[in-house]
């Protein structure tokens, strides 16, 4: 079985790895500082399972396992953390294990052994199943492209554009498509994004101003980004006053 480690204190990390390598037929094939690196790892080293702490700097270990759910095949979860206030969240992000620190050999041969009891098929299956429901808001939105899967900050993106069954993710380093509605982006990020269209939502941060386009038709401006989007005449009263509060 091969296993990645994730937590962002060395220490855990050699400690867990000694206790993973001795359970038999287990190896650890890499380590991780936080879920970041996590996910961009567990992409080339293809592991089984990843022990992953909670609360870690850049991504915490319940955004990284919704991300790793993404993979092609994804990982079994085990999560390895000092705090038991997680555990709802933990397997909502269906989770194999939730294991108090310090990790006991014998509860860490305990969890990984369920693993065993879990099919390829069932692994595979599970990131239809992902609740996000009470989950933290990302930090990162999580696209599946021909490179793998790509990570983009959200403090990155400029907007979201629904195109039939896809959004479109506009940041500086070009876009990505992901299957996230716009209703339950909106719900997890409404603070930072606001609808300018039933098709569009827009960065608070990067909005610029609003301008008249042709006679009783707006679109916005967004700062390091050349094209207009267009804002619907329900949302144009609304936009104008988040604006005036900017």
């Amino acid at each position: 079985m091969r296993v990645l480690v994730c937590d962002d204190e060395k220490l855990a990390r050699d400690r867990l790895a000694r206790l993973t390598e001795a359970v038999p037929d287990t190896e650890v094939v890499g380590e991780a500082a936080n879920g970041r690196e996590a996910v961009i790892l567990a992409q080339s080293k293809r592991p089984d399972v990843v022990l992953l702490d909670i609360r870690m700097p850049d991504m915490d270990g319940i955004e990284a396992a919704r991300h790793l759910l993404k993979l092609e095949h994804p990982p079994a979860v085990i999560f390895c953390t000092a705090y038991d206030e997680h555990a709802l969240q933990a397997f909502k992000v269906q989770a194999v294990d939730y294991l108090l620190k310090p990790v006991s050999r014998e509860d860490l041969a305990t969890a990984l052994g369920r693993v065993h009891g879990i099919s390829r098929s069932r692994l595979d299956a599970l990131e239809g199943e992902v609740d996000p429901q009470g989950a933290a808001q990302r930090r990162h939105i999580s696209a599946r492209t021909h490179r793998g899967i790509e990570l983009v900050p959200v403090s990155e993106i400029r907007y979201f554009l629904a195109d039939q069954k896809y959004v479109t993710v506009k940041y500086p380093d070009g876009e990505v498509l992901i299957d996230d509605t716009l209703k339950e982006l909106e719900d997890e990020f409404g603070e930072r994004f606001v609808r300018i269209h039933r098709n569009a939502l827009v960065a608070v941060g990067w909005l610029e101003g609003m301008e008249l386009a042709t006679a009783g038709h707006y679109q916005v401006r967004l700062k390091g980004v050349e094209e207009r989007l267009v804002v619907s005449r329900r949302h144009v009263a609304g936009l104008r006053k988040m604006m005036a509060r900017l």
